[in-house]
């Protein structure tokens, strides 16, 4: 597994992870884990786990597309036992490529339906909406006098040229949600026609969700398309970010899932128990500023609450059915 972090000596920090605190009957059970969130998360969650259960983490950390990819040409032979991360549907996709195992937690009866799959394959831990950030400072300076993008209609102000940044929904499931929040409030061939005109708009399209906050936080782009927890975090970190929740955007939940045929299937059952335990979503909220799935975890100062979004009823079935054609119009877009 190339690029999987261990914490164990230094000659194997850049390529493993093992976190310490294993003890007991399972001091030599190691779990393998894809994860779609950023690393941060993903280590402090690794390492609560193993000082939860005894049991060892080695996690590849890597966008979206690369781990779906990665899932789908293993499927018949799995290098992880569980998926962390990523939007519902990228797990609705793997699940109908058989990838995925079907289990229901005990700490999933109580969570909402968008939160969990019919089939049980994947359930979410948080929730995840949209936004635009604007940097305060960049913007006053190459736009004096103008007023802050509110709706995602003000985003095609050709005033912005160049000045947007969004990831590529080709690699990003960041950016892939953006186009279906598109799509499905305008309609297919109004959204594709927002799309286009965007599009010609923005200044770069990097393939990892989290490069947008930090090139806006960095004052090198005056706007740009991200999740709000994304920007809620640079924001607490001293960045001077304006967060503008649309109308009409999405949200959809960052999920956890376990490998068809892994050989671990009682350690990634108990993985996901854990992400989906209040004491683990209150941790990963602490970090990135996401809403909890876990009516119980606590969400710090700062995160904006679903509530104060206004959400369309997006629909994660159609948006993981035309995954390919849209991924495909979109590379034929832009070039």
């Amino acid at each position: 597994m190339k690029r999987i972090k261990l914490l164990a000596t230094a000659a194997l920090s850049a390529a493993l992870v093992v976190f310490s605190g294993c003890s007991g009957k399972n001091k030599n059970e190691v779990l393998h884990v894809y994860s779609i969130i950023h690393e941060e998360e993903t280590e402090a969650l690794c390492n609560l786990f193993t000082e939860k259960t005894g049991i060892k983490v080695e996690y590849l950390r890597a966008t979206t597309g690369e781990l779906v990819n990665r899932i789908i040409s293993e499927k018949n032979a799995p290098q992880a036992d569980a998926l962390l991360g990523g939007a519902s549907n990228y797990h609705i996709n793997l699940s109908k490529e058989g990838c995925l195992e079907s289990y229901s937690s005990p700490l999933a009866k109580n969570l909402p339906d968008y939160a969990k799959s019919d089939d049980n394959t994947w359930t979410g831990f948080c929730v995840l909406t949209l936004g635009i950030g604007v940097n305060k400072v960049r913007f006053a300076e190459k736009f004096p006098g103008a007023e802050y993008p509110v709706t995602w209609e003000d985003l095609l102000n050709p005033l912005f040229d160049d000045e947007i940044v969004m990831t590529n929904p080709v690699a990003s499931s960041t950016a892939y949600l953006f186009v279906q929040n598109q799509l499905q409030r305008l309609g297919w061939d109004a959204g594709w026609e927002y799309l286009s005109s965007l599009s010609q708009l923005v200044g770069q399209f990097p393939d990892s969700g989290s490069a947008p906050p930090k090139l806006i936080g960095t004052g090198e782009y005056a706007l740009g398309v991200a999740y709000l927890h994304a920007l809620s975090k640079y924001n607490a970190q001293g960045f001077d970010i304006q967060l503008v929740a649309p109308k009409d955007s999405v949200g959809d939940v960052d999920c956890v899932s376990i490998m068809k045929n892994t050989k671990n299937l009682k350690a990634a059952q108990k993985f996901v128990d854990f992400i989906l335990s209040a004491e683990a979503e209150t941790l990963m909220s602490s970090i990135d500023f996401t809403i909890p799935v876990n009516k119980d975890a606590i969400a710090p100062a700062g995160a904006i609450p679903v509530s104060e979004i206004s959400l369309i009823d997006y629909d994660a079935k159609l948006a993981s059915s035309q995954k390919d054609e849209v991924i495909r119009k979109w590379t034929e877009l832009v070039k």
